[in-house]
């Protein structure tokens, strides 16, 4: 790998691998295989992938979430996501390692669609691990840090606020204050990162990086996004914060990022 997250070629490398994992979550990852395995058989799975700080290498132990993607071969049903949270549950509870556990669950369809082309198929090929199956990163293109990868990924920030503000208005608890923090902090810096990815000419998920090249092209936000940044690792029960993230600087990215990039094309389900 090149700097700025570059291949030789200039398109975007894989950020992850099983062996750069902190030992301390091999039994993590390792259960996780199995209990995906186990539960979801191949007439449903396709394949599953792990991806965030573990394969890249930079988990911290009782601070870092387990984030996993499903790819079945069919559109996910009630059933698929109630077995996917009984797997969650499961391994939260069986690791302290870990803070939390997230399956995402999508179609085979829909990962390799013209529609998710520069955005659910960059995931897969890009920031996506192989834990099980075929892989279908085989069968997506090579990506580089374009306007249009940019516009795909994080051009519909201003819908995430809408639903974002419900769910403040609703938390209830310090675990949902928590858990919503950690989501909206760590969105935030990533659409600040690809705000500026086509200018800076490259590609990183690391938190405090991104933040601090956004920093570069807008110094008179950096304070902000370096808060967020810190939030995504360590996140807040203070109310203040998620106001902050949701209702001064997400609003003022979403605008930015519209006249810069553009507009996200509309999902059937937005």
């Amino acid at each position: 790998m090149s700097e700025r997250g570059l291949a030789r070629d200039g398109t975007i490398a894989r950020e992850g691998a099983l062996d750069r994992a902190p030992t301390a979550f091999t039994p993590v990852v390792d259960a996780a295989r199995t209990h995906i395995a186990e539960t979801f058989d191949s007439a449903r799975l396709h394949s599953a992938y792990i991806y965030g700080s573990i394969p890249r290498g930079t988990a911290i132990s009782g601070v870092s979430d387990l984030d996993l993607q499903l790819a079945l071969h069919h559109e996910p049903t009630e059933a698929d996501r109630a077995d996917a949270k009984a797997i969650e549950v499961l391994l939260d509870h069986a690791f302290p390692q870990i803070d939390g556990v997230g399956i995402l669950l999508t179609s085979t369809r829909a990962l390799l669609s013209d529609l998710e082309h520069h955005d659910a198929g960059f995931f897969i090929a890009c920031l996506c691990t192989p834990l099980l199956g075929p892989d279908l990163a085989e069968r997506l293109p090579r990506y580089r840090p374009t306007l249009e990868l940019a516009r795909e990924t994080n051009g519909d920030l201003a819908l995430a606020l809408e639903r974002w503000r419900t769910r403040a208005a609703d938390a209830s608890t310090n675990a949902d204050r928590r858990t919503l923090s950690r989501i909206v902090a760590r969105r935030i810096v990533r659409t600040g990162f690809t705000l500026i990815m086509p200018r800076w000419g490259g590609w990183t998920s690391d938190l405090n990086e991104s933040a601090e090249l956004f920093g570069r092209y807008y110094p008179e936000h950096v304070d902000q996004m370096r808060t967020a940044a810190a939030i995504g690792r360590v996140p807040s029960t203070d109310p203040a914060v998620l106001s902050m993230l949701i209702d001064d600087l997400g609003p003022w990215l979403a605008a930015e990022y519209t006249a810069v990039h553009g507009e996200k094309r509309i999902r059937p389900a937005q």
